[in-house]
């Protein structure tokens, strides 16, 4: 099967060996120092700065997201949640959860967060804390940070974003955009197995730890096992191994190197798409180049398409939330974003849309780029 969803992803073969090794205890010396050599690559990979929390944490990426919240925020504190599809509107549900005085401030479905507004709201109240995901996975959308984050540090706010599609397929600096606390899922852009959520906690984000009401998502407890070395819970010691290898795939390639590949995959992708019918949904100027997200041509359901691929060995995913039924979502994550699968897939497209030659149209489109 060839896997095309926006996560998880095909691994690497160094990654699926790295699953073959031998299991030891996670308080091993060997598993310990692994954590290590996790730490100071994803160190590379967050740049949050002097003092900032690094840990690999043991559940998804949803785990890093309500952690996030529950560490940053107190209930009855001011916090602004951007939302701009399925992934933003999970932090509305953490908030009620955690009894928050959120305010949510929703883009149109296929459209980035407005920066003005965002600007408005916080000059109308004082917020503790704003939350903004970065790629929303289920619209195909990519927000703009930069500009969000300049607001919200001259506000003085804590800011935390999702990175779950975007770190490791592009350039991160969380301490020049001044962001405080950044997770992603290991089965995303790393494309390692899933089951660890890589986070960093600036130094400044760290002084809110220690009113958590949480167990499991208190980040100072994970701190005593990434930091101290101590025991807080048993760690899934074979994906420690796997994500090891799956950052050290991503550096020795390059972040810059990596979000080229993937920006070229996409328009290749898309501008064959576009000739068969297909049309993107996110807005121009707001597509999140690491998930293609397509409404499919007229006449044809997305269901139907999905199933005629399937059977023909590719997964790729239907819409969830607000494109739940019309469209379809393809990862050009880590290594999805290669040749030889979108090859399959266009031959697979072909002949569920009854059009021969396909794979050679994108071959020819998809030119002599390195990916």
């Amino acid at each position: 099967m060839v896997l095309l969803t926006p996560g998880p992803t095909p691994i690497h073969p160094r990654v699926q060996s790295a699953l073959a090794k031998e299991m030891r205890g996670h308080l091993d010396l060997e598993v310990l120092t692994t954590n290590r050599r996790i730490r100071e690559h994803l160190n590379f990979l967050f740049d949050p700065g002097e003092g900032a929390l690094l840990a690999a944490l043991p559940g998804s990426g949803s785990l890093g997201m309500e952690a996030g919240l529950n560490n940053l925020a107190d209930a009855g504190d001011a916090v602004l949640l951007l939302v701009s599809g399925t992934f933003g509107e999970r932090m509305v549900e953490i908030a009620h959860v955690y009894q928050f005085d959120h305010k949510v401030l929703r883009s149109e479905p296929g459209h980035p967060i407005d920066p003005q507004l965002v600007a408005e709201e916080l000059s109308h109240r004082p917020y503790r804390l704003v939350a903004l995901v970065h790629g929303e996975t289920s619209t195909g959308v990519i927000n703009p940070v930069e500009e969000i984050a300049a607001l919200v540090q001259a506000h003085g706010a804590i800011f935390m974003v999702d990175v779950v599609t975007t770190a490791g397929m592009m350039p991160l600096s969380m301490q020049k955009l001044g962001i405080d606390y950044a997770f992603t899922g290991s089965q995303k852009c790393l494309s390692a197995p899933p089951g660890l959520a890589p986070i960093a906690l600036s130094l400044r984000g760290r002084e809110c730890l220690g009113q958590v009401r949480g167990w499991y998502s208190d980040l100072s407890r994970a701190a005593v096992y990434w930091e101290q070395e101590g025991y807080f819970c048993t760690s899934p010691v074979l994906l420690h191994y796997a994500l090891e290898e799956a950052l050290r795939l991503a550096l020795e390639e390059g972040l810059e190197n990596r979000q080229k590949r993937t920006e070229a995959m996409f328009a290749a992708v898309l501008s064959l798409l576009e000739e068969l019918g297909f049309s993107a949904y996110a807005a121009k100027g707001a597509r999140l180049p690491t998930v293609l997200v397509v409404r499919p041509p007229q006449g044809l359901h997305e269901a139907e398409i999905r199933k005629g691929l399937y059977a023909r060995g590719v997964s790729v995913a239907g819409g969830i939330g607000p494109t739940a039924g019309q469209v379809l979502r393809l990862g050009l994550m880590g290594e999805s974003a290669r040749v030889e699968h979108y090859r399959v897939f266009f031959k697979a497209l072909g002949e569920v849309l009854g059009k021969s030659g396909l794979e050679r149209a994108f071959e020819e489109r998809v030119g002599l780029i390195a990916v």
